[in-house]
């Protein structure tokens, strides 16, 4: 169905890949073999797909960004990188990846994602519905992020993390209010295999040890030491991670 497509003569499309209709892709885009690009799909310019992605309807890739005059970390520029999907993902319905996005090999983005300017997601990541991954973000590869999380801007998350449903990240003790606020914006760090349950809240900059557990419901306020579950608002340490719940012992 090729010819339903509206591809740019200088777009550059691999073997086997086909097209539903009402697909546009732009000047510049390269997009592998034997790829599946659903209908209305929407492919900016200078894009990078790699081989084997899916991508399904009204999903739109290498979107600019958008900047409000009062936006406090979004910036104008002229040099963001192309977005970039590598082998064999796949992308959801109405997913949505900006300009300066990085997708690695075999990631899923299900259906109402959206992943902004200069964020990297890890191989084989699973990313669900309704996330959304906000700027200046890395996500290391296997990890999970559950439906309708809030990955605030600033955020840092490590290998073999799990973020629960409806989780939600903070990177402003300010409200919006003051100008100091500008000097202080940090999001969340979550080390390698760090886990927070579904409805937790996290404060700006705090760190969640390796290994650590947030129980469902927490609000946590203070850093989270390596292995050890925090229940509660304000969370506290309750006791220690078993053992074969480690990361290393998986």
């Amino acid at each position: 169905m090729a010819d339903a497509a509206q591809i740019h003569p200088g777009a550059r499309v691999g073997a086997g890949t086909t097209f539903g209709p009402g697909t546009i892709v732009m000047d510049g885009a390269v997009i592998g073999v034997d790829c599946r690009i659903g209908c209305g799909v929407v492919i900016h310019p200078e894009v990078r797909i790699g081989d084997g992605v899916r991508v399904d309807d009204l999903t739109v890739l290498g979107k600019l960004p958008m900047r409000a005059a009062l936006s406090a970390i979004t910036q104008e520029r002229s040099d963001i990188p192309p977005a970039a999907i590598g082998d064999a993902c796949v992308l959801g319905t109405h997913v949505v990846v900006y300009r300066g996005a990085t997708i690695g090999p075999r990631v899923l983005l299900a259906d109402f994602v959206s992943v902004r300017e200069d964020v990297t997601i890890g191989e084989m990541t699973i990313v669900g519905r309704g996330v959304a991954v906000e700027n200046k973000v890395t996500v290391g590869p296997r990890t999970k992020l559950e439906t309708n999380a809030y990955i605030t801007a600033l955020s840092e998350i490590g290998r073999g993390c799990f973020v629960a449903p409806n989780v939600t990240f903070t990177n402003d003790n300010f409200m919006g209010r003051t100008k100091e606020r500008f000097k202080h914006f940090k999001g969340v760090t979550m080390k390698d295999g760090a886990r927070v349950g579904a409805n937790a809240t996290v404060l700006p900059g705090l760190v969640i040890g390796e290994d650590a557990m947030v129980a469902a419901g927490a609000v946590v306020t203070r850093d989270v030491p390596p292995r050890k579950i925090v229940v509660g608002s304000p969370a506290r340490v309750w006791r220690d991670v078993p053992e074969s719940h480690w990361l290393e012992n998986q």
